[in-house]
């Protein structure tokens, strides 16, 4: 199904994928605010449209085993930043499949330490099947940092389940006087990353939300319903903060490198994902809502087609006056339009909060898009083949 939008724009756009798909190298800079897995399977597809791609990618995720690094290191969280390095990456050049498997591999949760410690061993040492099989110089440099995080590592650090790749950025962080950018654009280089990924901070700040009855969470995990038992109460606002046992308001400023990289997009999306914790976290560093205000490029939301456990409360129609808020609290001259273009749904397949009201977004000066989104075979989610020609398209 094509759809045309008031802006004469056409969706899909045939002409475009093709052109972007012949010459994926010269394809549109769009950029992403995300942070978990939820575009990890339209991030895999993209590179073959554009090697342009920009990922903001929020760094507060307090669980698993990045929870661990961010305690013992007191760091921004590296997980979200190394999946989305390796979707991104080429699989096609040499090695890159086996760092890739390498990066993604988490030690046992199984074995005691000792024996975690002898695994990590091997693969320092060059011994063990993942690592044998990459060619240098990669080979030596993955070890080397995992000598480096070797020689960093707490004697009490627990090492069960610790992701392999998150291991080697922590240790380039600590090498790189606890910056994250230079160790990513290592790895970007070595495994032919198609994309652009930065945290949106690099400081050890934690998320914490108010919630309606007035209790306070502090955590990114204790929002997500995915570690622990779902919110039953609606949030009322998230804030950023450096004192996890006193939390307060931190106040943390856009980076001049990110401003810079919103004000190149040519399309900027808030994609599906955890609503809070991945999408509005990032509008909660100062500047980044004046960025986007200032740029012309188009700003599309697309909103979950399926129930997500940080929105209780929350319609269609509260999540894009999230969006606004975060606008006005931070410029009250910044209108609506200036932050949202669109909103992209499938009102036929998707389940939205709510009723979806086109002419309350008409009034906003946002413009509705429905198209087919959800497909047989990944309801009642987002088919990223149907998603990925419409943002190119919008590009």
């Amino acid at each position: 199904m094509r759809v045309r939008i008031s802006r004469n724009v056409l969706i899909p756009n045939a002409i475009k994928l093709e052109r972007f798909r012949k010459s994926p190298e010269l394809g549109p800079k769009i950029l992403f605010f995300s942070g978990g897995t939820a575009l990890r399977g339209l991030s895999r597809k993209l590179i073959l449209y554009t090697g342009n791609s920009i990922h903001i990618i929020t760094a507060f995720d307090s669980g698993g085993s990045s929870a661990k690094l961010r305690e013992a290191f007191h760091m921004p969280a590296v997980g979200d930043v190394r999946a989305r390095l390796m979707d991104l990456a080429d699989q096609s050049h040499q090695g890159n499949p086996e760092v890739y498997e390498l990066f993604n591999y988490r030690l046992p949760k199984n074995i005691d330490q000792r024996e975690l410690a002898n695994e990590l061993d091997y693969i320092v040492k060059g011994r063990h099947r993942l690592i044998r099989v990459i060619p240098d110089p990669m080979r030596k440099i993955i070890r080397n940092h995992l000598f480096r995080f070797q020689q960093a590592m707490p004697e009490e650090f627990d090492l069960a389940g610790a992701s392999i790749g998150n291991l080697i950025l922590t240790a380039g962080y600590l090498e790189n006087r606890r910056h994250l950018d230079p160790v990513i654009y290592i790895f970007s280089q070595l495994v032919w990353v198609r994309g652009t990924v930065r945290p949106i901070a690099n400081k050890y700040l934690h998320l914490a939300a108010e919630l309606e009855d007035g209790s306070l969470i502090v955590g990114q995990h204790l929002m997500t319903g995915k570690e622990t038992a779902p919110l039953t109460t609606r949030i009322k606002r998230i804030f950023l903060t450096n004192n996890h046992e006193n939390p307060a308001p931190y106040l943390l400023k856009l980076r001049k490198k990110v401003k810079k990289l919103i004000s190149e997009a040519e399309l900027i999306c808030y994609p599906m994902g955890s609503f809070f914790s991945s999408i509005l976290v990032n509008l909660e560093v100062n500047g980044v809502c004046t960025a986007i205000a200032t740029t012309d490029a188009p700003k599309i939301y697309v909103p979950n087609t399926d129930a997500d456990p940080e929105c209780i409360g929350y319609t269609l129609m509260d999540q894009v006056e999230a969006i606004m808020e975060c606008g006005r609290r931070e410029n009250m001259e910044i209108t609506p339009d200036q932050l949202i273009t669109f909103v992209l749904v499938d009102r036929k397949n998707g389940k939205y909060p709510g009723s979806i009201d086109a002419d309350y977004f008409a009034l906003l000066g946002i413009e509705l898009i429905d198209c087919a989104l959800i497909s047989p075979g990944s309801e009642p989610l987002i088919d990223d083949n149907l998603l990925l020609p419409v943002l190119l398209s919008l590009c």
